[in-house]
């Protein structure tokens, strides 16, 4: 992979990570359109590992209550607002982990759903959930109105989304509408969710790569991840703003053309 390959697929891990367009079927699907040799999973993690420090820097003040608090809780302080937020993305978490150690102990699982038509399936299927959340939402509650079951719906719904094509920011988003979120309240759940899935996901795929005897090209995986920090961090203030004017079903209508036009080119 050359640095060129790199910078596009960093620029549309950072345009796609937080849009619930599944930014792991574009990563999948633009080496493939354009005859590239696959990049693999580990430039999938460091790229997503950008979007990572994106969402940490854009939400930096929150986070630092949120850890301070969620602290202060495990020494016995009483439950605030924050702490309670924490210990929501921590079961929130829970079903995703367990979902990723079947991906690690079923060996070729990974590369084996790397398929165009999968993620044709995955993309129509989940768009149109996308879409029959955004119809029935009522969005009438916010996130301190969540409690711990809903962390937990919300969790097992993130664990599907190690399938390409489902989108873990758009079946989060889902999952929120369902339980009756607000729109913009589910979308900052999801993004702060991602926090720690993608910090297991880069320092897992960091000791392999400190491991393989294989050569390492870091200077291509810190451009990416670069690159890809840079965009999301732009792309997480305009999508907050978006949905809050617009909704989901643009989304929903290019989920459909995409998931069409897959079918189109690889049935």
């Amino acid at each position: 992979m050359d640095y060129i390959q790199a910078i596009w697929l960093a620029l549309l891990q950072g345009l796609t990570e937080f849009l619930p367009i599944s930014s792991s079927a574009h990563l999948i699907l633009l080496p493939e359109l354009a005859g590239w040799v696959d990049q693999g999973v580990a430039f999938d993690v460091a790229v997503h590992v950008g979007t990572l420090m994106a969402v940490v820097l854009y939400y930096r003040q929150e986070l630092s209550l949120i850890i301070k608090d969620w602290l202060g809780s495990l020494t016995g302080k009483s439950a605030t607002e924050h702490s309670r937020l924490a210990w929501h993305v921590v079961i929130g978490t829970l079903p995703a982990i367990g979902a990723g150690l079947i991906f690690v102990v079923v060996d070729g699982l990974s590369e084996h759903v790397r398929s165009a038509l999968i993620i044709a399936a995955t993309t129509i299927i989940f768009g149109l959930l996308l879409w029959l959340a955004q119809m029935l939402a009522s969005e009438n509650r916010n996130i301190r109105s969540m409690n711990w079951v809903d962390a937990l719906i919300i969790g097992v719904f993130q664990a599907i989304a190690f399938i390409p094509g489902t989108s873990r920011s758009g079946i989060t988003i889902t999952a929120g509408l369902l339980i009756g979120l607000e729109r913009k309240a589910a979308a900052r759940f999801s993004f702060l969710l991602s926090i720690p899935l993608i910090v297991l996901a880069g320092l897992s795929n960091t000791l392999k790569l400190l491991e393989s005897s294989q050569p390492v090209h870091w200077d291509i995986m810190a451009l990416g991840v670069f690159v890809s920090a840079l965009v999301a961090y732009i792309t997480i203030g305009w999508f907050l703003k978006f949905l809050d004017k617009v909704g989901l079903v643009p989304f929903v209508i290019y989920r459909l053309l995409l998931g069409g036009f897959l079918i189109y080119m690889f049935l």
